[in-house]
Formats: C-alpha cells, sequence, structure tokens
C-alpha cells in the first residue's frame, strides 16, 4: 500500500487540507478581534448613557415596626419581660397593573461599528386595594408613613417625570427608591398612614432611555404591558413571551400579560422583609431586547466552519478530474486554490464591515471564481475545463449563503450537498478502474529514467 501512487495522492491531499487549517485559524481568531472590538463598542454606549433597563413597580412600602415581650433570665437572676422591636417594610402590591411603553431606538455609530441606544415613553397605571394590606395598628404595631416605590435597574437612564397621582391627586416624585438598599429609581411619599385604608388609583408617566433589554415585573395581581417600537429585530426573552406580537420592517408591537397565578409574585414579594441587591432583579418579567440581527461577525464566523467542507470537495473535484484525465495536478497547485479559498474568508470579513454581509459575500465570491477561473485556465490549459469548476465554485458560495441564513434547514441542506457530491463522483468514476494508477505509473516508471527520490514531490 505505501507504494502506491493513489496512497500517497490521496495522503497529500489530506496534508494540503490540515496544513490551509493554519490561515483558517488565524482568519477566526481575527473575527474574534473584530467581534471584541464591535463589543466594546456596545460597552461604551452603555457607560455613557445607561444600561439594560429592568422596571419594578409601582409598590406601595409601608414601613411597619412591632414590639414584642419576651422572658429573658440569667443564670443568678428570676426571667425577666424584655420589650424588642423590629422594623421592617411591608410591601402593597396592586390589584391590576398597566404598563404602556412607545419605544425609539437610536443606532449611533463609533469608527466604523454601530449600536443601539433607545427612547422611550412610559405611563403606567395601577390600582391598589385595601384589603390586600392586611395591617392595623395597634399597641405593639406601629405603621409608618408609606411611600410609592418604583425601582430601576440604572437610574441614568429616566428622563422627563410627569406628576404622579394617586387618586387624581398630584404628588412629588422624589429620586431614589426611598428603601435601605442601593436600588435605583423613584419614590413618591404618600403623607399619611391613612392611606393605606382606602383604594388607592395611581397614574403616572416618565421618559426612560437604556441599551440592550426594557424588563417589567409584573408585581400586580393582574398585570398587561404593551410595546410599540420603530425597532424591526425584537429579542423577546425572559420568562414571558408576549401574547400578541406584530413584527414588520418598520417595527413591533407586543403584548404581554400574567396574573399571580402564573408568576407567584404576591408570595415572593409581600412578606420580603427588604429587597436587596442579590435578590431585587431575580424577579421573573415581560422582557425585550433591542438586538442586532445576525451581525457580519456571527456570519462570517459561522461560514468560516464550512470552510473545511468547501475545500474538501473543491480538491475531490480535482482528484476526480486527475483520475478521469491524463491531466497530473501538483500539490503546490492544490495549496494555491486552497489558499484563495481562505482568502474569501477574509475579503469577506474586511468588505462587510464596510458595505454589508450580503454585498460582501456577493463580491467576495465573485472575486474568488474571477482569480481561481483565471488561474485553473492556466493549469488545465483550456476554459472548457477551468469555467466548469468556478461554476461549481460559485454554485458552493450560493449553497453556503443559504446554510447560513437557513438555520432551520442547515441540515437538511447541507446534508443534500454532500449526497449530491458524493453520487457525482460515484457516477463518473463508476466505470473507473483505481488499479490502472498502479498499473500505469509502474509503467512509466520502468521506462523512465531513474529519479533521484529526494527530488521527487508527487509519486
Amino acid at each position: 500500500m505505501l507504494k502506491s501512487p493513489l496512497f500517497w495522492k490521496v495522503f497529500t491531499l489530506v496534508g494540503c487540507i490540515v496544513l490551509l487549517l493554519v490561515p483558517l485559524m488565524f482568519v477566526s481568531s481575527l473575527i474574534k478581534e473584530r467581534s471584541d472590538y464591535r463589543d466594546e463598542v456596545s460597552d461604551a454606549l452603555r457607560q455613557s448613557s445607561a444600561g439594560s433597563q429592568k422596571l419594578i413597580g409601582p409598590l406601595i412600602a409601608v414601613p411597619v415596626t412591632e414590639v414584642t415581650t419576651v422572658l429573658e433570665s440569667t443564670n443568678d437572676e428570676a426571667p425577666k419581660e424584655v420589650r424588642r422591636s423590629k422594623s421592617y417594610i411591608r410591601f402593597w402590591l396592586p390589584e391590576s397593573l398597566m404598563v404602556k411603553g412607545e419605544q425609539q431606538v437610536e443606532s449611533r455609530q463609533i469608527g466604523i461599528y454601530n449600536g443601539q441606544v433607545w427612547h422611550g415613553d412610559i405611563s403606567i397605571q395601577a390600582e391598589f386595594d385595601p384589603k390586600r394590606i392586611g395591617l392595623e395598628a395597634n399597641e405593639n404595631r406601629q405603621i409608618g408613613e408609606p411611600f410609592v416605590v418604583l425601582a430601576l435597574s440604572d437610574a441614568r437612564g429616566i428622563g422627563q417625570v410627569q406628576a404622579l397621582k394617586i387618586n387624581g391627586e398630584a404628588l412629588t416624585v422624589e429620586p431614589g427608591s426611598g428603601l435601605q438598599s442601593d436600588m435605583q429609581g423613584m419614590h413618591v411619599p404618600l403623607g399619611s398612614a391613612d392611606m393605606t385604608r382606602k383604594a388607592l388609583k395611581l397614574d403616572m408617566s416618565f421618559s426612560l432611555n437604556g441599551t440592550g433589554t426594557f424588563s417589567v415585573v409584573p408585581v400586580g395581581r393582574n398585570s398587561e404591558m404593551t410595546l410599540i417600537s420603530d425597532w424591526p429585530h425584537p429579542g423577546f426573552k425572559g420568562d414571558f413571551l408576549p401574547a400578541k406580537r406584530e413584527i414588520s420592517p418598520s417595527g413591533f408591537q407586543a403584548q404581554w400579560q400574567s396574573t399571580w397565578f402564573a408568576n407567584n409574585l404576591d408570595s415572593k414579594i409581600r412578606d420580603m422583609l427588604l429587597l436587596t441587591e442579590q435578590n431585587e432583579w431575580r424577579l421573573p418579567a415581560f422582557s425585550v431586547n433591542i438586538t442586532t440581527p445576525a451581525d457580519q461577525y456571527q456570519l462570517t464566523d459561522r461560514a468560516i466552519k464550512y470552510a473545511i467542507l468547501l475545500i474538501a470537495l473543491i480538491f475531490a473535484a480535482f482528484f476526480v478530474f486527475e483520475s478521469l484525465t491524463a491531466r497530473q495536478m501538483h500539490p503546490m497547485e492544490y495549496l494555491l486554490v486552497g489558499l484563495s479559498l481562505v482568502m474569501f474568508y477574509l475579503v469577506l470579513l474586511a468588505l462587510s464591515e464596510r458595505i454589508g454581509f450580503t454585498p460582501a459575500w456577493v463580491t467576495a465570491s465573485l472575486l474568488s471564481g474571477v482569480i481561481n477561473g483565471l488561474y485553473l485556465q492556466g493549469v488545465m490549459k483550456t476554459w472548457r475545463a477551468s469555467l466548469p469548476f468556478t461554476g461549481a465554485l460559485l454554485v458552493l458560495y450560493g449553497v453556503m449563503w443559504s446554510l447560513l441564513h437557513s438555520e432551520d434547514s442547515a441540515l437538511l441542506l447541507g446534508t443534500g450537498v454532500l449526497f449530491a457530491a458524493l453520487s457525482t463522483v460515484m457516477m463518473l468514476t463508476r466505470r473507473f478502474n483505481w488499479y490502472s494508477i498502479s498499473a500505469t505509473r509502474k509503467v512509466q516508471t520502468e521506462k523512465a529514467e531513474p529519479v533521484d527520490d529526494a527530488l521527487r514531490l508527487w509519486k
């Protein structure tokens, strides 16, 4: 077997493919590096404006101080009654919550990279049932001044705040959550503990800016959120998908609904002594992410995963061409064609940053087809042989583009391509006598003059 020309030919081709993995790794590393630069732009926008926003509220926080009497004793004394006090905050959740938002997305460019900042106008309506609070003042329990809490992830995004109204009465909005924690947001003092004894209807509106995700925790017994945006690529994620949604090239509209039966938020929040940094943002929420669709870096990275398949198919076509004709191709000719196929991805990456992925793909495909067509014409000495290879290469680029844009059908399409390639090779070589390669080469060797094996590059 080791003396078989066929064995050494296949061995050399496999070695060429392995060798081409080195430049492919460098291109893949470059893709990651450029992608990291793009992520730095997103981080810069978040640091200079505001990050993702998660809204908790409105809740009514009621400070409570309870006094209890306990018996304490020491070793030498009889038990004594000791009065101890404990302070905590009881959260009064709304019976119904309605959040409406209108969102505009602004693209900002830093260098050649783009990022998105969104601006939203938020209006909130909530109703509170006094039966839900379950607190009465007595000699052992004191109820402090309640206040409305509206917590946010990043207070830098809060813009103009309209006066909050409780039962039609305008109240002053104060900065900060009002809680003894690092939570950011707004709060509104209600002025008297008597406010907890009657039904309350809350109305407020404000502008909010951010980047990335916008989320609302459905704290109401019945909660709804409606969001209208001009961004055509929303990413719906989180704990609840929208009950209704419409997406078009001009934007999207989505509506969420949830109840305590589905999210159990009443038990999660009502008896919490204090929302803290560790648990405040783990609450389930309606969420939408202002995402960038699969950008040029993601698509190019996915495309380069098919590079070995593309190179193997082209090398297999050359191998069949050699086997069916008398024209022998040198390993260096294989390598040069392989390097041109690797260069395709570098050209694709460079152009996609300037003109977009699809135009860059078309341009890189045509450039690769032209250079390989001209080169193969010189190698094969005829256009009749080089043009079919060039056409097949362009078809493979078209198939790869379809694979990248059809994730659901990628396996089926890829399997079809491999099956068609294998079937073509089998049909073209079904009458070929592979032993004739060794026999022919043996006869040629006997007739030829001796050649130093150290100078022989192709057996």
